[in-house]
């Protein structure tokens, strides 16, 4: 079993060395697990009547001229070749045959760890491809690539797709992008303030012929968004999975770096109430602390009591604290905290403004009916 993208090896080799950088750019064509919804352009050279596009059905066959209905999901590219080539001998005298995906199923994975919503998604990867030109089946066919064509500037297209196929010989033509590990994350609506990128971790199921199983990741994701580095965006397959590490602190840094990206939504809406000049729901940039949302709310009023801050965790549990305002508290302190959506802030009241408050619920009423007899007092 060879390394995985990104610097990644299969679980039972974690002790082999990491790829060198140069290897990153180069892809496995077999890497990709055929299945349902895929669809294929299979050429029998100079016979064009057993050629042609063909789909995998739901049921996980594919139906051929000649050959009738096949089993094919769990294949690779290249051992579906190899599986046809021996079916067709049958019917012809050393077939020669080409297999290209041209259109891929829909991908599904989940996404877990400490993203904001954790869940099992469906990322677009049914883009179709176009197909081969003559000059392009002309290559392929005196390189002798048994299925496989060349196209330089592959590891030049965005969301790292060409990184994320691995290493090993042969690249494949892709007309279009596929999910990555930032469109996971972004799908799962972002990271929250304690998401570690540095130690994010990919599972993937291994082809048949390479021993079944399945394979894991470990990606530094962090130097995507603050270097650049592709070679840890890798490409995502139907039925991995994706998990976020979580920090035991606040990461405000790389928050602040993802607020700057569209990894994440750029704002988060929190809610104020209580003694504040305008209470009400607050929208602001991600990275934001309680005092921020405070001013946002146009400031405390002149009699306030302590701040009371309540959020909801995810694993249902409340952190409530309740302390005196402090305007020059650091971001992340224990009376500043870092926000994330639907934290709720209330500023208390005073001792005096609670006094007003309990005498004008009191005199309020009296106040009402002696204004309603004196309209009618003669």
């Amino acid at each position: 079993m060879g390394p995985l993208p990104g610097g990644a090896v299969p679980l039972l080799a974690q002790n082999n060395p990491a790829p060198r950088p140069a290897d990153r750019t180069r892809v496995v064509y077999d890497a990709y697990i055929l299945g349902p919804g895929d669809t294929l352009q299979i050429e029998l050279l100079d016979i064009p009547e057993l050629s042609g596009t063909f789909s995998i059905g739901p049921d996980g066959t594919l139906y051929l001229p000649r050959l009738r209905a096949l089993y094919v999901e769990g294949l690779t590219v290249e051992e579906l070749r190899y599986f046809l080539t021996e079916q067709f001998k049958a019917y012809v005298k050393k077939p020669e045959l080409y297999v290209r995906p041209v259109g891929y199923r829909p991908v599904r994975i989940y996404v877990g760890g400490e993203v904001k919503r954790p869940g099992y998604y469906t990322l677009s990867g049914s883009q179709e491809l176009t197909s081969l030109s003559t000059s392009a089946e002309a290559t392929q066919l005196s390189a002798g690539t048994a299925g496989v064509e060349t196209r330089p500037g592959l590891n030049q297209l965005p969301g790292g797709a060409a990184a994320a196929m691995g290493s090993g010989g042969g690249i494949s033509t892709f007309g279009a992008l596929f999910p990555t590990v930032f469109d996971a994350i972004r799908t799962a609506q972002g990271i929250t303030p304690y998401s570690d990128l540095s130690q994010v971790q990919v599972t993937r199921k291994q082809a048949l012929s390479a021993g079944g199983g399945r394979i894991r990741a470990q990606l530094d994701f962090l130097s995507v968004i603050t270097e650049g580095e592709e070679s840890q965006n890798i490409r995502l397959f139907d039925g991995d999975v994706v998990s976020v590490g979580r920090s035991s602190v606040v990461l405000r840094e790389q928050l602040l770096k993802a607020g700057q990206t569209n990894l994440s939504p750029q704002f988060l809406q929190v809610f104020v109430s209580g003694r504040v000049t305008t209470p009400g729901p607050q929208t602001l940039p991600q990275g934001s602390s309680l005092n921020q949302a405070i001013v946002s709310a146009g400031g405390l009023k002149v009699l306030h009591g302590k701040v009371e801050f309540v959020r909801f965790t995810r694993e249902g549990e409340i952190d409530r604290r309740t302390f005196r305002y402090n305007p020059n508290a650091p971001s992340d302190d224990y009376r500043n905290p870092i926000l994330m959506a639907g934290d709720i802030i209330r500023i208390q009241e005073s001792p005096l403004s609670a006094t007003v408050t309990v005498l004008n619920e009191l005199t309020g009423p009296a106040v009402g009916i002696y204004s309603v007899y004196s309209l009618f007092k003669p």
